[in-house]
C-alpha cells in the first residue's frame, strides 16, 4: 500500500464513524429493545405491503439478540421492517455471551423462533439476516430442518460460510494435545466454525444453496475472524456475493463493525431484502 493510501485510512474510517453515530435512526438502547411498540421484538408488529416478511435477526458468537442489533434492528424497523431477533446456542452459566452451543442445536432454536414470528405475524415466510455464525448457521435450518419452506432470502454478514482458520491460527491446535477436544466439550459452537470441521463438511456437502431461497453475502476484506474472507462466499443459484469495498473503497469495516455500526453494509442489507426498490450503495450510504 502506498504511504499516503496508508495515511488517509485512519481518517476514513473516523470520517464514517462520525457519520454513522450523527445519524438517529442508527441509536438504541438495551433497554429500547424487545418491548411492545419500542421497535424490535414487538409482537403486535404487522407485516405491510411494502414489506410483506418480517425480518429475523441472527447473532453472532459471543453475542446476544441485544447488543448485536443495537445498529442494525432500528436502522430496518425506521423502515418499515417488522424486526424480531433470538438468542441461541447458550451454554449453562454463561450470561449474555451466546452461539457457543452445538451449531445443529442453534438451528433447531432458530427453527422454532421462525415458526413463533410467522404464527404472531400471519406471514407465510421470513426474511433472515445473520451476522458472522448467524449468517451460516441458518443454512443448516434451510437445509435440514425444513427452513426453505419458511424463509424467502438469506443476507449474510462477514458469514462463516467454510469456515474459518483464524488466519492459520486453528492450523496450530494439532501441535496441542487435547486442544480440540477441550474445544469440542467446551465450546462446540466454537469447534463447529473451524474450517474442515463435521458440521461445516455435513453442511456444505452437496452444494452450497437450496432451490427458492435467495442468498446475498456481504464481506469486507478486512475480516480479521473469518479467514480467509473469500470462503464467506457462497456458490449455486440465488446467490450474491457483495465486497464492502467494492461498493465503498473508503470503508476499513472489520468483523464486528460490518454487523454492528457499518450503515454502508445496513443499505447493502435493506437492498438485498426489497431488491425491487435497491438504490446503489456508496460511501454516501453512510449518511442514509
Amino acid at each position: 500500500m502506498l504511504p499516503w493510501k496508508r495515511a488517509l485510512r485512519p481518517l476514513a474510517a473516523l470520517l464514517l464513524a462520525v457519520a454513522a453515530v450523527a445519524v438517529p435512526a442508527a441509536t438504541a438502547s438495551a433497554s429500547d429493545a424487545g418491548a411492545p411498540g419500542s421497535g424490535w421484538n414487538d409482537y403486535s408488529c404487522r407485516p405491510s405491503a411494502a414489506h410483506p416478511r418480517p425480518v429475523v435477526l441472527v447473532h453472532g458468537t459471543f453475542g446476544n439478540s441485544v447488543d448485536n442489533w443495537l445498529g442494525l434492528a432500528p436502522y430496518l424497523t425506521s423502515r418499515g421492517y417488522c424486526v424480531y431477533s433470538l438468542d441461541y446456542g447458550q451454554l449453562p452459566g454463561v450470561p449474555l455471551f451466546h452461539g457457543l452451543g452445538p451449531i445443529d442445536k442453534s438451528a433447531g432454536q432458530l427453527s422454532a423462533f421462525v415458526d413463533k414470528v410467522l404464527a404472531a405475524t400471519g406471514a407465510a415466510e421470513a426474511d433472515l439476516v445473520g451476522h458472522s455464525q448467524g449468517g451460516m448457521m441458518p443454512r443448516y435450518y434451510l437445509k435440514f430442518l425444513g427452513g426453505a419452506a419458511k424463509v424467502h432470502a438469506l443476507v449474510g454478514l462477514a458469514p462463516d460460510n467454510h469456515g474459518t482458520d483464524l488466519d492459520g491460527l486453528t492450523h496450530l491446535l494439532p501441535y496441542f494435545p487435547g486442544a480440540e477436544d477441550l474445544l469440542d466439550a467446551a465450546t462446540p459452537g466454537l469447534a463447529d466454525q473451524i474450517a474442515g470441521s463435521a458440521f461445516l463438511t455435513k453442511l456444505n456437502a452437496g452444494g452450497d444453496t437450496v432451490p427458492g431461497v435467495r442468498y446475498t453475502v456481504i464481506a469486507t476484506r478486512y475480516d480479521e475472524v473469518v479467514t480467509p474472507w473469500r470462503t464467506q462466499y457462497l456458490g449455486g443459484s440465488g446467490v450474491r456475493n457483495v465486497l464492502l469495498q467494492d461498493l465503498c473503497p473508503l470503508d476499513l469495516s472489520e468483523h464486528l463493525a460490518i454487523g454492528l455500526s457499518d450503515r454502508i453494509a445496513f443499505h447493502e442489507v435493506a437492498n438485498a431484502l426489497d431488491p425491487a426498490h435497491a438504490t446503489a450503495t456508496t460511501c454516501a450510504s453512510a449518511l442514509s
